[in-house]
């Protein structure tokens, strides 16, 4: 499993013996729950497990609302107000999954901002930060697909709004959007499509997860201190680690508890405090809604979607010495691709020797800055696209950018670390003191 020594699984009985030399399922559960983990992993460390819970949720949820739901235009948004009042608990279970998607997109960008602070993308975990921003690009498909299915007016006009940005594609975009919708415009073709690619998507997703797991188990965790664990010896290794039963898995239980009950009054008191009104309506092709936006957590890249006008600078510049080929819808897409592509890329444009942000002080107010621009940038997405919240995207979107392509890789030059601790032991007996029991050393 990991690289860390420790105690593999020996079986016992002549069953286990038998199970294991054809299938080594046995070891690989043991592997999983005794693998060495950081002793000092702190409470950001609790957002896999609920990703992980989530993403069953919203599998099982889904496959209920399934088996009611009929995906055809004249009858899909009957069909969800036939689940909300007629099937037994059947409001419930949309509102755990309508709201289930919100609970993946908040774990998931404190899992992100997590790993960005911490340098959890760094040598040797390329590939999983990699896996990590697939599993993101999924959801988000995922996400879209889904808010399509309910056929209300907001659905609707997003789902034109959203495929309309591939037909700006230059020579091939009015290809792929029709080739998205099954035909020139939104309609049955286009809601067949997205049902089941909103059905087989979250199955891909957890194929992704399994992998994402398998590599972090082979590289180990990282850690806020950024420090590797000693790997020379068993013994060594013992004073960095504790094993992850029980120690992490009743602490991430427990976190997941807690964020459990606050979505779960979410769920009971306000379910529908995300979505929009106008999604209460049915669709109608001949009413198009004032303000069209699409769900919370696709706010962000919608604003730097919308930033970028034909009026510009860089806009005009691209569209000089592209020979018009690049305009500023055309560049919104890109712009739009490309924030979320610097993302995936931080392995590479973070030019730092030191892993973790808490030794790196000048790198902590320019993240601190880009932690308000993200929220900042999801307000703006909200808001109409015209001044002042066009010129507060705009900004916003300069930051982004600047953070990932200038930012980063300067820091690594100019920046002069504070002092890392020798060891993670070191780390953990500094905040903790050091323990007298031998069974947690």
């Amino acid at each position: 499993m990991s690289g860390i020594p420790h105690d593999h699984y020996e079986p016992k009985s002549g069953g286990a013996k038998w199970l294991e030399s054809r299938l080594p399922v046995l070891s690989l559960i043991y592997d999983t729950l005794v693998i060495p983990t950081p002793k000092n992993l702190n409470w950001m460390w609790i957002w896999g497990i609920v990703l992980t819970f989530t993403l069953v949720l919203q599998i099982i949820t889904g496959v209920v609302l399934v088996m009611h739901y009929t995906p055809q235009v004249d009858l899909a948004f009957a069909s969800v107000e036939h689940i909300m009042r007629d099937v037994n608990a059947g409001h419930m279970i949309r509102y755990v999954h309508a709201n289930g998607a919100s609970l993946f997109f908040v774990a998931v960008y404190f899992h992100i901002f997590r790993g960005l602070y911490y340098g959890s993308y760094k040598a040797p975990r390329e590939v999983t930060w990699i896996i990590g921003m697939l599993i993101y690009l999924l959801m988000m498909a995922t996400g879209f697909l889904g808010y399509v299915l309910p056929w209300g007016q907001m659905s609707f006009h997003g789902t034109a709004v959203i495929t309309g940005l591939f037909g700006a594609i230059p020579f091939i975009g009015e290809s792929i959007q029709t080739w998205l919708l099954g035909a020139s415009a939104v309609g049955q073709p286009a809601l067949n499509r997205f049902f089941s690619l909103h059905y087989l998507l979250p199955f891909l997703i957890a194929g992704l997860v399994i992998v994402h797991i398998w590599a972090f188990h082979s590289t180990g965790n990282n850690n806020p201190t950024g420090v590797e664990v000693r790997r020379g010896s068993k013994e060594e290794a013992e004073k960095d680690t504790l094993p992850f039963w029980p120690y992490f898995v009743i602490k991430d239980l427990f976190a997941l508890a807690v964020i459990l009950v606050v979505f779960a009054a979410v769920v009971g008191f306000m379910p529908n405090y995300l979505g929009h009104p106008d999604n209460y309506l049915e669709a109608n092709a001949l009413a198009t809604p004032s303000h069209i936006v699409p769900e919370w957590y696709f706010l962000p890249f919608y604003a730097i979607l919308r930033a970028f006008t034909a009026d510009v600078w860089a806009v005009q510049f691209a569209n000089w010495i592209s020979f018009g080929i690049i305009d500023a819808k055309f560049f919104g897409v890109l712009a739009m691709f490309g924030a979320i592509i610097v993302i995936a890329l931080a392995p590479w444009l973070d030019t730092s020797t030191v892993r973790s942000g808490r030794y790196r002080p000048m790198f902590k107010w320019w993240f601190a800055l880009l932690a308000i621009d993200f929220i900042v940038l999801m307000w703006a997405g909200a808001m109409p696209a015209e001044p002042p919240y066009s010129i507060i995207a705009l900004t916003g979107a300069t930051y982004w950018f600047a953070y990932f392509l200038v930012i980063l890789p300067l820091l690594g030059v100019i920046e002069r670390p504070t002092a890392r601790p020798a060891t993670i032991e070191d780390d953990f007996n500094a905040h903790y003191g050091k323990s007298t029991d031998k069974s947690a050393e």
